[in-house]
């Protein structure tokens, strides 16, 4: 293999995870056409967006122990197969109860994907690059999700919601059909390899919890972002579905890398640089998810959403690198699967959360009060930042 073979996993993984978020998306684009046909309440809209997190978070520990036991390429291909015909079996949804299912069976297909990807990025990629690979690889979740949500409402506008699930679902087979040849599996790490500890340890506890928080506030806005452009400002479905992910997601493509480059930079100088330049991004992104609740002009929350998305970036370039700091190296799948449990349990309540309180008061509301769940957040970051020096001083006084 090519020396710079480990960059090309990080391209082609790129691609599924693009349509991994496309996928997952494009049903927020057209809540206000589902609305319509389906005479659906803000809380049914809502648990359209919770039911794909908590049947993704409820099957995340399984699909991790299973991808830690089967060869990680076989899982990703498998899932996005899988999760793609499903997707383009929504379109066939006559009710909102085939609605929810389709939406819930998605998820699954989906679940695979992170800790099987995270895992072999992981082999590929040392200490050294580990956070600049897998924010790289992060950047394709925000082109996903601006491309799911423009796309998914432009198509709907002119043809039909079904249309949407159909084109998102056939164009991810046939990336899955292209990707077997080139993709290869690597060998696994061991344990002697990195000094690391056991995959439910105090402080990847702290870190799946500040996931939680930092996932909760991404579904607030990510779900209910396109219905509040489209209500608020009067936007058409294309234009509430790109103006809600795009500006978020090119800050965040910003972000991401230099979230990584930081990280590694961090992590060289203490333990817990990772996590610290994590809590950076929350404490600095809070206040931004405030002004977007409360604006009143649309250029002010452009402002507000790419802000935000930039901080975000900076977060999530090490969602799975902070964490493959404090486990072996065998149960990086393990490890991935309980951390999407947490945070897309925990988060998946989001929709739901927010749907209930706009109904009771306003999106506006809801929106500026998810602000508050990142400082949480921040401060367990700040925990296991404290707990990563405390235990690298104890390592060194043995």
């Amino acid at each position: 293999m090519s020396k710079h073979y480990k960059w090309y996993v990080v391209a082609m993984l790129w691609w599924i995870a693009f349509f991994n978020y496309a996928d997952r998306q494009a049903i927020f684009s057209v809540f206000p056409l589902l609305k319509k046909e389906f005479v659906l309440d803000t809380v049914q809209l809502g648990l359209l967006g919770s039911a794909f997190a908590w049947v993704y978070g409820l099957s995340a520990p399984f699909a991790g122990a299973i991808v830690d036991r089967v060869r990680r390429k076989r899982a990703i291909l498998g899932g996005l197969h899988i999760w793609s015909i499903i997707c383009g079996a929504t379109a066939i949804s006559s009710n909102f109860g085939t609605l929810l299912f389709f939406r819930g069976a998605e998820a699954l297909g989906e679940t695979f994907y992170f800790p099987a990807s995270m895992s072999l990025l992981s082999d590929y990629h040392g200490p050294d690059t580990r956070s600049r690979a897998l924010g790289f690889h992060q950047t394709s979740v925000y082109i996903g999700t601006i491309a799911g949500g423009f796309f998914a409402g432009l198509i709907g506008q002119r043809y039909g919601w079904r249309w949407s699930f159909v084109v998102f679902g056939s164009l991810g087979i046939l990336l899955g059909l292209a990707l077997n040849t080139w993709l290869i599996e690597p060998a696994r790490s061991k344990s002697t390899e990195e000094r690391a500890q056991n995959f439910l340890n105090p402080t990847a506890v702290l870190l799946m919890a500040a996931f939680l928080c930092a996932n909760f506030v991404a579904l607030v806005l990510l779900s209910w972002m396109p219905a509040f452009l489209y209500e608020k400002f009067n936007l058409s479905l294309a234009a509430s579905g790109l103006a809600a992910t795009l500006f978020v997601q090119l800050a965040s493509m910003a972000g991401s890398p230099m979230g990584g480059w930081l990280a590694d930079t961090m992590r060289r100088k203490m333990p817990g640089g990772r996590a610290l330049v994590q809590a950076v991004g929350l404490v600095c992104g809070a206040p931004f998810v405030v002004l977007c609740g409360w604006t009143q002009s649309v250029p002010v929350l452009i402002v507000a959403l790419a802000a935000w998305g930039l901080f975000k970036g900076i977060y999530d370039a090490n969602i799975f690198a902070s964490v493959f700091d404090v486990v072996r190296p065998e149960a990086r799948g393990t490890a991935a699967g309980l951390m999407n449990m947490v945070g897309w349990l925990g988060g998946g309540v989001a929709p739901l959360a927010v749907g209930y309180v706009a109904k009771q008061s306003s999106l506006s509301a809801a929106i500026m009060l998810a602000a508050s769940v990142y400082l949480v957040g921040a401060l367990l970051l700040a925990t296991a930042v404290i707990r990563m020096q405390a235990t690298s001083r104890a390592s060194h006084l043995e």
